[in-house]
């Protein structure tokens, strides 16, 4: 069974829980599953321990009175409104004592519970192999341009406008630059893959799927290998603006620093060792002083662009078509996603 073929056929139940601990959950999981985990982290770390320094008979002991106490939770709570035809997929590490556990009990009550064979393990495989281990099928497209270009708010528009997308640097959680945080911390590298994968195995085959223009890593977060092959082959539509519009633009964004000093100015202290300790002081002086958009010109000019030429040196990737603008406010968005979305009909 394929990654496709097996969201699919998870999507045919009425839940998938995952009755992993809490951490194991939030580290990654099948797409849609809730957790109601048997065991919570204390509780496994407890039953491992004495697994490991007393014997295997007392673990499963002790761990059955946990389980059997967090599974009637569950049941008093979460469950107790399910009609007798509840039909839900349940599953753990690898399909064994945990989720064997909590669905007997599920059984006895009347439910029509599955245990997913393989557990977790058989999903990660199936993600693996699509992203790692095969090349992907599907014809990308990539959205170029330098830093400041919208890029990410133009894939947004493109996909109001019925064109395949996914966005990289959503699934992420980062913009992938130096100041590229979002709020909240970043998935885990599985948790990103989960979602990337999913994202590809729900667009059309048949049609291209755009793709912005991103370096191998995202943050702390690598683009896995099928992926990044395929980015690095595929053609390129190019968005160019000048500088004065890609810093207006950028400083909009970076208005969410301003309020935030300290953490703007640790970002920039990171730049110290490509762009100079004199360099980096002014920029952080333009940062104090709330002049974001003369910032944002100087990390263009002494940072972004000079970067970005590197990087394509080696990129002989066809560009398709170029598109150019002179202002990036929300009109000219608009316009520039219409121009994309009738080029990329003629693709």
């Amino acid at each position: 069974m394929g990654l496709a073929a097996f969201l699919k056929y998870a999507g045919g139940f009425d839940a998938v829980i995952d009755v992993r601990s809490p951490a194991e959950f939030a580290l990654d999981h099948v797409p849609g599953a809730v957790n109601m985990p048997v065991l919570s982290d204390v509780e496994r770390a407890r039953v491992g321990t004495i697994y490991t320094r007393d014997s295997p008979f007392a673990a499963r002991k002790i761990g059955a009175a946990l389980v059997a106490r967090n599974v009637a939770a569950h049941v008093e709570n979460a469950l107790m409104g399910q009609e007798g035809g509840w039909h839900p997929l349940v599953y753990c590490w690898r399909g064994g004592q945990r989720s064997g556990s909590f669905a007997t009990i599920l059984r006895q009550i009347g439910w029509r519970v599955e245990v997913l064979e393989g557990g977790y393990r058989s999903y990660r495989r199936q993600v693996v192999e699509m992203l790692y281990d095969q090349p992907l099928a599907h014809r990308l497209i990539r959205l170029d341009g330098n830093t400041g270009s919208a890029k990410t708010d133009l894939l947004a528009r493109l996909a109001a406008r019925g064109v395949q997308v996914v966005d990289l640097e959503g699934l992420a959680g980062h913009r992938g630059s130096i100041l590229g945080e979002m709020a909240g911390p970043q998935p885990s590298q599985k948790a990103f893959e989960s979602a990337l994968a999913q994202a590809v195995c729900a667009a059309d085959q048949n049609r291209v799927l755009l793709v912005e223009a991103e370096s191998s890593r995202i943050g702390a977060l690598r683009l896995p290998p099928s992926l990044w092959a395929g980015m690095r082959a595929a053609p390129r539509l190019v968005v160019a603006a000048p500088v004065a519009a890609r810093a207006r633009y950028l400083a909009e964004i970076y208005a969410g620093y301003a309020s935030d000093l300290p953490c703007l100015t640790a970002r920039l202290d990171h730049l110290r060792p490509l762009a100079g300790h004199e360099q980096v002081d002014h920029w952080i002086a333009l940062a104090q002083e709330g002049q974001l958009q003369a910032l944002a010109a100087g990390l263009i000019k002494g940072h972004y662009d000079p970067a970005y030429t590197r990087a394509r040196a080696a990129d002989t990737t066809q560009i398709i078509d170029r598109f150019e603008t002179d202002n990036l406010d929300e009109t000219a968005r608009e316009v520039l996603a219409d121009r994309l979305a009738a080029r990329l009909r003629q693709v």
